[in-house]
Parts: C-alpha cells; sequence; structure tokens
C-alpha cells in the first residue's frame, strides 16, 4: 500500500491538505489531470455521482450568477477569487480547479453520459480550455432475483445503471500520448468496475451510497448554508477514494495502485511523470524505441534494492520476475542473466522493458574495467546537497564531489584499480559506480569507428562516388543481427561474447591461407568502395597482410560511425585488443570518436 504525505492527518484538514496538493501540482502541468469525474446513466436519469478536486460553493449564489453570464459557458475571465478561510486574491488567474468549475453537476452528466452505442470506446470532449477523456462502458445486467417474505414467488427488478463512464479532465492543449494513457487508464478501471458488479453489484451498491448523500445534502442546503456533497462522500464511500487516490498518484508520483473492491488491483504507469530529461518528459514514443533497441550485450539495473522492488512487487506476480530480481546484477549482461535465472532470452526482454517502463531500471553496458565514464553534464555537483548526503551515509569515508572530480575527464575503471587495495575496497568501487549511475551522475563513453578516405590532392572537389564511406551508405540498411537470436556467451578477459547468427561473409573469411577464394571474398567487401579509395587502403603496409585486409573487409560495414566497440566485440564474436590492433594498423583511414550509446543515452539522462 502507497502512503501519502497526509496519512494521520485528522479527515477534516487531510482533505484540506488533498485539495492544496492538488492545486499546487495540477496548475501549468500538462502531464496531470484537472480533475476526475463519475457519471452514470439509469432509471433516475443522467448522474454525476463523484468528482475530485471538490467543487467550492460560493456563499452567494446570486453573485456568482451575476458573475457567470452564461451558465453553459468557463468561467474564464480574471476576476477577484475567495478561498474557503475568506481569503481574497485580487487580479489571480483561474487555476486548474476552475476550469472545470464552471460547469456545473447537471451539465457535466448530461454531456460525459453518453449513449449506450458510445460504449466500449474513446470518448474525447474538449468545449473550451477543458478536455474529457473517458471510456464509457455497459453494464449488461441480468435480473436480480428477490424473494419476498410475504410472497414467496421470485420476482425480477431490472437494474437501475445502464453505463457508467470514468472521466479525466485535462487541459485542452494536452499531449496526445497524454490523452491516450488516461483513456488506457479509464479503461482500466471500468473493466474492473464493470467485473465487480456482474460478480457483487459493487458499481451499484457505491452509486446508491453517493446519491443518497448528495439527497441528504441537497435537504440540508435547502435549510442553511450550501455544502458541498462529494466532501461527506469521500469518507463513506470506498470507490470515491480510490478516484481520489488516482488523481493525487498522477499529479505526483504518476504510480497508480488501486484494488477496487479490495478484490481487483488496477496498475498503472504514467511515464510522463516517472521518465524526465532535466524539467521537462520524453515521450513514450522514444522510450519504446529504445526498449526496442536493446541487445543481448546489454545490462539491466536496478534502481532500488533488491528488497524494496520484491516489497512492492503483488502477490500473484511472475516468479520469473521474482528470479531476476533476485539474479540481476551490474556486471550481467541480458543473455548471461537469462541463463543464470534460466529463462528465455525473449523473457527477460519483456520483462526488463517492464521494470524500465516503470521507472525501476535503466539499461546500461555491463560494468567492465574497460568501460570509460564521465562527470554528466546535468549531474548536480553541489558540495552540500541532499544526493552528497545520501552518499556519505551510504559510502562512510568517502566525499561525492571528490569522487565526482574524478571523472572529470573520461576515464576507464582500469585506471582506479590498485593493486595495493583490497578485494573489499575493489568491490566498495564497483558500488559507488553504480550507485552514480543510478543516479545519473554519469554517463558512459563508448568508441566508434568511421572510415575517412583523405582526399585526392590531383582534384580539387570530390565526386558523389568519391565521398566517405559513412557520407555515402549513411542510410543504407545494413542491420544487426536480430536481438533474439543469439547463442550462449563466453567469458574471456576482455568481456568477449560469442554471436553465432553473424554474416555468412564473417563465417567464410577465417584467417589462414590466402586461398583464391578468400581473395575473390575480399574484393567482393571492397565494392562498396570507390576505386581511389580502394587504391589508398590496398597501399596502406598493414594490406599487404591478407589476413589484416580480410579483417578490415569483414568489418567495413561497421565503419560508418553507428556501432561502438562493444557492438562489433558481440555481433562478430571478436577481442577488444583485435579489434584495436586492426584500428591501429589502418589508422591512417579510420577515424575513432568516443562518445554516448544513443540507445541507452535516454535512460543515463537525469530525472529531476
Amino acid at each position: 500500500m502507497m502512503l501519502s504525505p497526509s496519512d494521520g492527518l485528522p479527515d477534516d484538514q487531510r482533505s484540506m491538505y488533498s485539495q492544496s496538493q492538488s492545486n499546487v501540482y495540477t496548475s501549468g502541468d500538462k502531464t496531470s489531470p484537472i480533475s476526475v469525474i463519475l457519471v452514470s446513466s439509469g432509471s433516475r436519469g443522467n448522474k454525476l455521482l463523484f468528482r475530485y478536486p471538490f467543487q467550492k460553493v460560493a456563499e452567494s449564489p446570486s453573485s456568482l450568477t451575476a458573475k457567470q453570464r452564461n451558465p453553459y459557458a468557463l468561467n474564464t475571465t480574471v476576476d477577484t477569487l475567495e478561498d474557503q478561510d475568506g481569503d481574497s486574491r485580487e487580479q489571480s488567474p483561474l487555476t486548474d480547479e476552475q476550469l472545470v468549475a464552471g460547469f456545473s453537476d447537471i451539465i457535466l452528466a448530461t454531456i460525459l453520459a453518453t449513449k449506450s452505442d458510445m460504449c466500449g470506446k474513446k470518448f474525447e470532449l474538449k468545449i473550451d480550455n477543458v478536455r474529457f477523456v473517458g471510456h464509457p462502458t455497459l453494464l449488461q445486467h441480468s435480473p436480480i432475483m428477490q424473494v419476498s417474505k410475504t410472497d414467496p414467488s421470485p420476482k425480477r427488478e431490472l437494474p437501475t445503471m445502464i453505463l457508467f463512464n470514468v472521466v479525466f479532465a485535462l487541459r485542452a492543449n494536452a499531449d496526445p500520448s497524454v490523452i491516450s494513457c488516461m483513456h488506457n487508464l479509464s479503461r482500466r478501471i471500468a473493466i474492473a468496475l464493470q467485473h465487480e458488479e456482474h460478480r457483487c453489484q459493487y458499481l451499484t451498491r457505491e452509486a446508491k451510497l453517493m446519491l443518497s448523500v448528495q439527497d441528504e445534502i441537497t435537504t440540508m442546503t435547502d435549510n442553511g448554508s450550501p455544502k458541498s456533497p462529494f466532501r461527506q462522500i469521500l469518507p463513506k464511500c470506498k470507490l470515491a477514494r480510490d478516484l481520489k487516490v488516482a488523481y493525487d498518484s498522477l499529479c505526483t508520483t504518476g504510480v497508480v495502485r488501486l484494488h477496487i473492491n479490495n478484490w481487483l488491483e488496477v496498475s498503472f504507469c504514467l511515464p510522463h511523470k516517472i521518465h524526465r530529461i532535466g524539467g521537462n518528459y520524453f515521450p513514450p514514443e522514444a522510450l519504446e524505441q529504445s526498449l526496442k533497441a536493446i541487445r543481448p550485450y546489454h545490462a539491466l539495473l536496478l534502481l532500488e534494492s533488491e528488497k524494496a522492488l520484491l516489497s512492492q512487487l503483488p502477490l500473484d506476480c511472475s516468479p520469473a520476475m521474482v528470479r531476476l530480481i533476485k539474479t540481476c546484477s551490474a556486471v550481467k549482461n541480458l543473455q548471461q542473466l537469462a541463463q543464470d535465472a534460466d529463462l528465455a532470452l525473449l523473457q527477460i526482454f519483456q520483462i526488463a522493458a517492464h521494470l524500465v517502463y516503470w521507472g525501476k531500471a535503466i539499461i546500461i553496458y555491463p560494468l567492465c574495467e574497460n568501460n570509460v565514464y564521465m562527470l554528466s553534464p546535468h549531474a548536480n555537483i553541489c558540495i552540500y546537497s541532499s544526493l552528497a548526503e545520501e552518499f556519505s551515509q551510504q559510502f562512510p569515508g568517502n566525499n561525492l564531489p571528490c569522487m565526482l572530480a574524478k571523472f572529470s575527464l573520461p576515464v576507464s575503471l582500469a585506471e582506479f584499480r590498485n593493486p595495493l587495495e583490497t578485494p573489499a575496497q575493489e568491490a566498495q568501487l564497483i558500488q559507488m559506480v553504480v550507485w552514480m549511475l543510478q543516479h545519473r551522475l554519469l554517463i558512459q563513453l563508448h568508441t566508434y569507428v568511421c572510415l575517412l578516405v583523405p582526399p585526392s590532392e590531383d582534384e580539387p572537389g570530390m565526386k558523389d562516388e568519391e565521398l566517405p564511406l559513412a557520407a555515402r551508405v549513411g542510410s543504407r540498411s545494413l542491420s544487426t543481427p536480430s536481438a533474439l537470436s543469439f547463442g550462449s556467451p563466453t567469458s574471456s578477459d576482455d568481456m568477449t561474447l560469442t554471436s553465432p547468427s553473424m554474416d555468412n561473409s564473417s563465417a567464410e573469411l577465417q584467417p589462414g591461407g590466402d586461398s583464391p577464394l578468400n581473395k575473390r571474398m575480399t574484393e567482393t567487401l571492397l565494392t562498396s568502395l570507390s576505386e581511389y579509395e580502394r587504391q589508398v587502403i590496398l597501399n596502406i603496409p598493414a594490406a599487404q597482410n591478407p589476413e589484416d585486409l580480410r579483417m578490415f573487409a569483414r568489418l567495413l560495414h561497421y565503419f560508418r560511425g553507428h556501432h561502438h566497440l562493444e557492438e562489433i566485440m558481440y555481433n562478430e564474436n571478436m577481442r577488444r585488443s583485435q579489434l584495436k590492433t586492426l584500428f591501429d594498423k589502418f589508422r591512417s583511414v579510420l577515424v575513432v570518436t568516443n562518445h554516448e550509446d544513443p540507445i541507452i543515452s535516454i535512460f543515463q539522462s537525469p530525472m529531476e
């Protein structure tokens, strides 16, 4: 169960706290909903059962009528506003709550309780500055059998509710991805309520309770000052409290966990709240594209401790997820993780993507001594920051600013190794690097190679066929092997992994023997180059060695600046030392650069 800062307060103070918090979080935030509304349609007509935040009731209805000329129009003018405590704020812009406050309960019930033909479909309605999103659901009841004490013959009583709709009010300019997510949450809640209604008439009971409280408050209003019925409904109705929790969670953490009728769990994640770059979120489409580009040589880094993650899992969660969390390590790639957890690689990819989407993990390259890290440009380097204090508590005797200063320039982990340190000290260094990666303080740099042949001195300009390889085949579709068709890894000193699914040309061009077949294969791979580029490469001293030339031709399609060193090692089953030696031999035509991997750079960006 998730606890909120208002837990432990009296009911009246808690509602006031939640009301103020909702105004803080939703004001100007296009990712947060303005309001959540529950409407129904049945034999008693269209009814607004519940809305949150509560609509403020004016003390003088006549004054409200004078200000608002048209009862069907939103009050979008800038007027003098009065809060419940009597304090006035002159010339204050309307808050998000007041965007929907101009709609009366009757109007909302009329426009949001749709016809039966629209049930089971996405509902979206834009009126001025407000956009309503929901999923109207039809209740296909079976007649309820009732037996009277005086008349033992059973009688059939038709249900009073025909359909309902859980609607989220958003700003009109909300991002389409946010609208889609809100519709998804509305649909999930509707499915759970529909199930519980068929099982035990849960929605009917809750609706009758809401309407009875509204009738009671209406009677009291006729005899005294007006009051909001929804404030009285909240402590009496479980469904109303669930909708309030959903609204508050969407405005704060973005993670919603409900137990409808204390039975069905509804889980939802708003990625715009969880995944942020600086102060702005990145769209879910970018996250999905990065998740699709994950390869078996990547690793999964949990952002919370194993104990904390396991405690958050539901009781009926998949045992495979528990095994993955217990087996996960920053030094294991996904392929090794699948073997250690005894799970299929496809299942590992699915669970890893699930954890990343919910903000519980990120994708990194496995930690090894050859990894090069540097300080993130967005890192908080304040001496007295909360991160520095947390780091000191986690690693006593160590200082975060001093540790970050060591990564001011790109540095590999091998440079931190001290032969005089004990294994415990080396293990602590790894834990500190893991901690800094979890808090987005470090970024990893990878080595990329690009073929760049010097231009000819005789010709002032270069023709199209004589452009560098990276420019001519930059858009060429040279796809890497499938992410789900690799074999078993083989351990080595420099983190070499095997990949049986390499190109046929790569398999045939094995060292040994300067046979005519190998010569023809080498010439075939060099046909993508221009005549001038081929001559320059063949004049390099290393090209006189047939094995070096075959290896160069075999890796030619990687020299476009799109594949980093670790990916080439994995795809071609080669050692780091082999590649670096080859790069050095052909350094006159190869340009080596270091930068982030675009696939995992999105996970290394700060969330706040």
